[in-house]
């Protein structure tokens, strides 16, 4: 199995808004085009980061309307699983005034479900006749039952213990030294995908600083004389916009890195950004956003893909850090460890409290941890294995931070969510 193909396949892909909301509207899509009657009832149920994710989050072509139940009338209305994660490109005047009376009729209800880990999404849907359901787990776009009345159309099945992909437990084994192997065997074919989300992530850069919100407000300082104009600053700015762009609800795509788009901007355009300013080879910044994209997947595999802790932080920002150390430095494993545990050590307690305007904020600061750490790993300079939770080798540091993120922030995951919950945002 060639794990750089599995992960760009499966992890790295073009998304329109958030990919939460974006994964609850295809599942109810899928639901929906079982059913020819009018749908009288439907059942929405998802986990604590699903819910969180979609909670305030502006959806692409709404008018700026927000919300996971929102997100399942357009899929119900849409009825197109063929659309996958590009669905709501599909979004017209007719179909959003159609889901929105959906809502106003009550036809609609939402449930968090506290008891499951990872991506789950569960939607059931009545008519008078019939009824169907549709559940995605482990992946945005892995349906693992579908069913019309007692026909079961689709049922994956998972062991207790391994619940993930194949390609994913085989990563999960894996080493930083692998990854490196991996991202040296990049082929023409994969370094043009890649190409085309640098391009992709860039376009949104630029429709986002029309948007008066963060990148914005760097641009603003920059040009005011008030930042200095270097690599990091110009970091801040163009991934915070793309960001700005995506949280606001616009209709261009963002190209994902492990199945999230602001996880995309930072494991992408950081690399891009850090290798145009230092003048490293175009083939040699493709082979650092592969390495980059990997190391992100990894990660994931670990803190799981929706984490208490921003995974832009722990996971996208590292793999840019990662990506540095490998255009500057090579296959220079000791420099990467210390890149992982400078970005860890930094910004490893950044919370999510679900994707929104301000995740545009924690990008920014990602971006400038990533380059600031791995530059000082490759001038083999960063924090050891004596300080705080950092491991002995970078696997270690990567599995301490799982552990008090899936352990320790449970409780504050919950309290998070109690709190969100309390403004009945839906």
């Amino acid at each position: 199995m060639n794990l750089l193909k599995e992960v760009l396949k499966h992890e790295v892909f073009p998304a329109m808004g958030c990919t939460e909301p974006a994964a609850i509207a295809f599942c109810a899509a899928n639901a929906a085009k079982l059913l020819d009657e009018e749908i009288l009832k439907a059942e929405i149920k998802t986990d604590a980061g699903t819910y969180k994710n979609g909670l305030a989050v502006t959806l692409p072509n709404a008018n700026g309307e927000k919300g996971n139940l929102l997100a399942g009338a357009l899929g119900i209305i849409i009825r197109e699983p063929a659309f996958k994660m590009g669905i709501f490109r599909h979004i017209n005047k007719d179909i959003l005034e159609r889901a929105k009376k959906t809502l106003k009729a009550k036809k609609i209800k939402l449930i968090l479900d506290m008891t499951k880990k990872g991506i789950y999404i569960e939607v059931n849907l009545k008519t008078k006749n019939h009824k169907s359901t549709c559940i995605i787990s482990g992946s945005h776009n892995e349906i693992t039952l579908l069913s019309k009345d007692k026909k079961v159309l689709i049922k994956k099945k998972f062991s207790k213990k391994n619940k993930a992909r194949p390609y994913k437990i085989l990563l999960k084994k894996k080493t930083i030294k692998d990854l490196f192997d991996m991202a040296e065997k990049l082929d023409a074919k994969d370094a043009a995908f890649i190409a085309e989300g640098i391009a992709m992530n860039l376009k949104a850069s630029k429709e986002g600083l029309k948007i008066k919100k963060v990148g914005y407000y760097v641009k603003d300082l920059l040009n005011k004389g008030y930042l200095k104009k270097d690599v990091v600053s110009n970091a801040r700015m163009i991934t915070s916009s793309a960001t700005d762009a995506r949280m606001a609800g616009n209709s261009l795509p963002i190209m994902s890195s492990g199945e999230s788009g602001n996880q995309g901007v930072v494991a992408i355009l950081v690399p891009h950004l850090v290798g145009k300013a230092f003048k490293v080879k175009e083939k040699t910044i493709l082979k650092s956003i592969a390495l980059s994209h990997l190391v992100n997947g990894y990660i994931k595999t670990f803190t799981g893909e929706l984490s208490p802790i921003c995974g832009c932080a722990v996971a996208a920002g590292v793999g840019a850090a990662v990506a540095i150390v490998y255009q500057l430095n090579g296959k220079d494993i000791k420099a990467a460890t210390l890149a992982i545990n400078n970005v860890i050590s930094d910004i490893g307690g950044m919370l999510c409290d679900g994707a929104k305007s301000g995740c545009a904020l924690k990008v920014a600061s990602s971006s400038d941890s990533a380059i600031r750490g791995g530059y000082m790993a490759v001038n083999h300079e960063g924090i050891t294995e004596v300080e705080g939770f950092i491991g002995k080798t970078a696997e270690e540091t990567i599995k301490n931070i799982a552990y008090i993120s899936n352990k320790g922030m449970d409780k504050v995951d919950k309290i998070i969510l109690e709190i969100m919950a309390q403004k009945n945002i839906s």
